[in-house]
């Protein structure tokens, strides 16, 4: 633009300057150039020459100079022409467009005369030309090209071209500036007809012609997406019927258009590579496909070596059922019953990758020796069988027939381990990567890998997978969700039996639990603080606990951190003086705190816990010198109570017996000279024995108490069992009454004991003699002890008084009975 307002002012200036004559206005000089147009870069030579009637320099000296735009360019005058002529050279012509000024030097200096030079490069040959035949209505060709990558700086004119040499016609299309494609109508060729079409381009500085594409008008057309209909006929294809738009109906029956189809199953994301079917016609199977399983299929269509068109939209269809084909993979757990001797078992089954269910409405059957024993539509079975039972069988049904049986192992548990560690990390959005680490053993067939959330229960949320017996890690993936809990476990397969398996707990995702327990606050008995808590619900963990933090502090100290581990839930603080505490509680997606629990305990704890302290130091000293006093005392009253003196039998003798001696057995009595005894037992008997009463104290096998047991405790406790004792029995005195009771009417009875241990040197063991009462003097029959009276006959009469010498406690009691009486 200003290139253009420069030439305008320099005419406009040149014409003010100019010299009039009788032929009008002339120019005062003219500039003369090689061209007005030039190659980029190229030199461009001008000269100035000045009228003789130029009223400028009328009588004056001429001094010539030479502008391009602004710039002052060096110039030389003519060596044969006078000063009025000057000549420039420009050695590269470097700008697209500039103005060449002629000046006289003055003041200003005066511009006489001026030209326009433009430079650029001449056109490039048009490239890639293509063309595109349009059948439908109106049917046209258009084509297009690509001008060149080189800007030419210069107007360009394109053309296009065409020859048909069959109807020796050409016609030409001149296009606007700046436009590189053309439509061809439909009048101006022929369809089945070869034709010459090329391009050419034309500007100031020469013009270039494109390669010629020679080409058969119908070849080059791009049909329209064809329209299909999928139509399951025999087992295994699905055809297609397939015609194309109306506009171009005529074209399908010439037999000479290619076809292409591609198909996926439901399931898949991923189309087959086309398959291309030559000199195509209605319709076209599409075979080798699974039984029972849902396609989706598209075609396109072309003429020969034409553009294909674009592709049909997708249309489904479903082959034929048959029967389902394949094995299944499955999963048994055994358990055992003690009291009807049978095998509970639960089997889990899912397809293996070879399966094909090639039906709709699968369902299993589960068999034991041609015996149903379950029917489901589900991917598990529970039942009880025999434990002779070895294997069973599993059968997949649809509509078309059954599949072949599946063969499963009735496991027995083997106590070996194989599996050492297991451990399960996110792997995507919805998946989990199992590795576990396992040692060498033989008969290992492969690894079970079993997940169920634990939030739900029932065996339908029970799944499987199955690694092979070379693996370490398996990729799980089913609907887990972020944030909940699986159980998994790793179980090990053998030919003959499951190994123990390995289980953990595994989380997607993880963050801060939704809840921290109540902290529960308690002083121990030393003034220690114990810190206990729940544990946290399994739903709102949302992740593995990884640890406790407790936060203490008292009002004037720092705050104090103490990890606890995820088992115990409780704390022991040794800071009595804690004013507050706050649990928090961490997994690997975050931490959550509880709130703060201020506590504090009154003075009169710490005064009650001295008072104890102080307590118990002065209860151990009275403790101890109870002991030494007890000890070391010689008060012998004193001692007999906690160490009472048992009397020798053998080596005792008894003056009189006094109230004293039995002073744990009745009410006391009155007696002068008191002499100690351990004790003596006095059964409450009847007052007078009956013969079968008498006898069923004589033939009794307990043993009855007597002196010696009497040290061990008191005969008026009912609990007491002198048989029970260590000490040995002596004798059993019975009494029909005690102290002043008025003297019995019937004679005193003295029962031997039964014990073992000889009392006597002169006793034989185990052949007890019959004894009577001295102190009556004579034996009656109910004083028969050992035996019947007749098996008892004294030889001779001993003197009474020397008898008493062997029987020193019945001598006392001979005594005191007779100062009772």
């Amino acid at each position: 633009m200003i290139s253009k307002w420069m030439s305008v002012i320099v005419m406009l200036v040149t014409f003010v300057n100019g010299a009039r004559n009788e032929d009008g206005i002339q120019p005062c000089a003219k500039v003369h150039t090689s061209s007005s147009v030039v190659p980029l870069g190229s030199p461009v030579t001008a000269t100035c020459v000045i009228r003789e009637d130029c009223p400028l320099v009328t009588g004056q000296a001429v001094h010539i100079e030479w502008r391009l735009d602004d710039r002052l360019i060096p110039s030389s005058p003519e060596a044969s022409e006078s000063s009025r002529v000057s000549r420039a050279v420009i050695s590269s012509f470097n700008h697209t467009r500039a103005i060449l000024t002629c000046c006289i030097q003055a003041s200003p200096p005066q511009v006489v005369a001026g030209v326009e030079i433009r430079a650029g490069y001449p056109p490039e040959a048009p490239q890639n030309l293509t063309c595109q035949t349009n059948l439908t209505n109106p049917i046209t060709i258009t084509c297009s090209w690509d001008p060149g990558q080189r800007e030419t700086h210069l107007p360009t004119q394109y053309s296009l071209h065409t020859e048909m040499w069959a109807e020796n016609e050409n016609y030409s299309y001149k296009l606007p500036q700046g436009v590189h494609h053309y439509t061809i109508p439909r009048f101006e060729f022929v369809l089945f007809y070869d034709m010459k079409i090329y391009v050419k381009a034309v500007n100031e500085l020469g013009e270039t012609t494109s390669a010629p594409l020679v080409l058969e008008p119908v070849s080059s057309a791009k049909f329209d997406p064809p329209s299909i209909q999928v139509i399951s006929k025999r087992y295994g294809c699905l055809r297609l019927n397939w015609n194309l738009s109306p506009d171009q109906a005529w074209l399908q029956s010439c037999g000479l258009l290619n076809l292409e189809y591609r198909f996926k199953s439901v399931d898949s994301t991923q189309w087959n590579d086309p398959v291309l079917v030559q000199n195509a016609k209605t319709p076209v199977d599409m075979c080798h496909l699974l039984h029972w399983t849902r396609y989706f299929a598209q075609i396109r269509v072309r003429y020969q070596q034409s553009p294909w068109s674009e592709w049909s939209s997708s249309q489904s269809g479903v082959t034929l059922e048959s029967a389902p084909t394949g094995r299944l993979d499955s999963w048994m757990e055994i358990s055992e019953d003690p009291l009807l001797k049978q095998l509970n078992i639960s089997l889990f089954w899912k397809p293996s990758k070879r399966f094909r269910a090639n039906g709709q409405n699968v369902s299993y059957i589960v068999l034991v020796q041609k015996r149903v024993v379950c029917s489901t539509r589900e991917n598990y079975c529970t039942f009880s069988l025999s434990r002779s039972v070895k294997k069973v069988y599993v059968k997949a049904v649809n509509a078309a027939g059954k599949s072949s049986p599946t063969v499963v192992q009735i496991y027995k548990h083997k106590a070996h381990p194989v599996v050492l560690d297991a451990t399960a990390v996110p792997y995507g959005n919805n998946s989990f990567l199992v590795q576990w680490r396992s040692m060498d053993s033989s008969g290992l067939s492969d690894y079970v890998v079993k997940w169920r959330p634990l939030l739900k229960s029932g065996l339908s949320h029970i799944q499987f997978d199955i690694a092979g017996q070379n693996q370490s890690s398996i990729v799980i993936t089913g609907s887990f969700e972020p944030y909940k809990p699986y159980g998994i476990s790793v179980y090990p397969r053998f030919m003959d039996g499951i190994g123990p398996p390995k289980t953990f707990n595994a989380y997607l995702r993880e963050k801060a639990p939704s809840m921290v327990p109540k902290l529960h606050i308690q002083k121990t008995w030393n003034s220690d603080i114990k810190i206990t808590w729940d544990e946290i619900p399994l739903d709102q963990r949302n992740g593995k606990i990884q640890d406790y933090t407790v936060f203490y502090w008292n009002q004037k100290g720092p705050v104090n951190v103490v990890n606890v581990d995820t088992e115990k839930r409780s704390v022991i603080l040794k800071d009595p003086s804690v004013h507050g505490a706050v649990l928090m509680v961490s997994t690997f997606g975050g931490s959550l705190n509880g709130s703060a629990v201020h506590f504090e305990f009154q003075p009169f704890d710490e005064v009650a816990s001295a008072m104890i302290v102080i307590g118990s130091v002065f209860g151990l000293s009275l403790l101890i010198i109870f002991i030494v006093l007890t000890c070391f005392s010689k008060h012998e009253r004193f001692k007999g109570i906690f160490w009472p003196v048992v009397p020798d039998p053998a080596n005792s003798f008894v003056l009189r017996l006094t109230s004293e001696s039995t002073q744990y057995t009745h009410p006391s009595c009155d007696s002068e000279d008191p002499i100690y005894l351990s004790h003596l037992s006095f059964p409450d008997i009847p007052m007078k024995l009956s013969k079968e009463e008498d006898d069923l104290w004589i033939n009794s096998s307990e043993e009855t108490s007597d002196l010696g047991e009497s040290i061990c405790g008191s005969p008026f406790i009912t609990e007491y069992s002198g048989s029970n004792s260590d000490s040995v029995p002596y004798a059993t005195v019975v009494f029909s009454g005690f102290c002043n009771s008025p003297p019995p009417k019937e004679p005193h009875v003295y029962l031997r004991s039964e014990s073992t241990q000889p009392l006597l040197e002169a006793e034989e063991p185990f052949t007890p003699k019959c004894y009577q009462n001295l102190a009556l003097g004579g034996m009656t029959e109910e004083q028969h002890f050992f035996g019947p009276s007749h098996d008892c006959v004294p030889e001779e009469v001993a003197d009474p008084e020397s008898l008493w010498d062997d029987f020193p406690f019945l001598r006392a009691l001979a005594m005191n009975d007779t100062e009772n009486d």
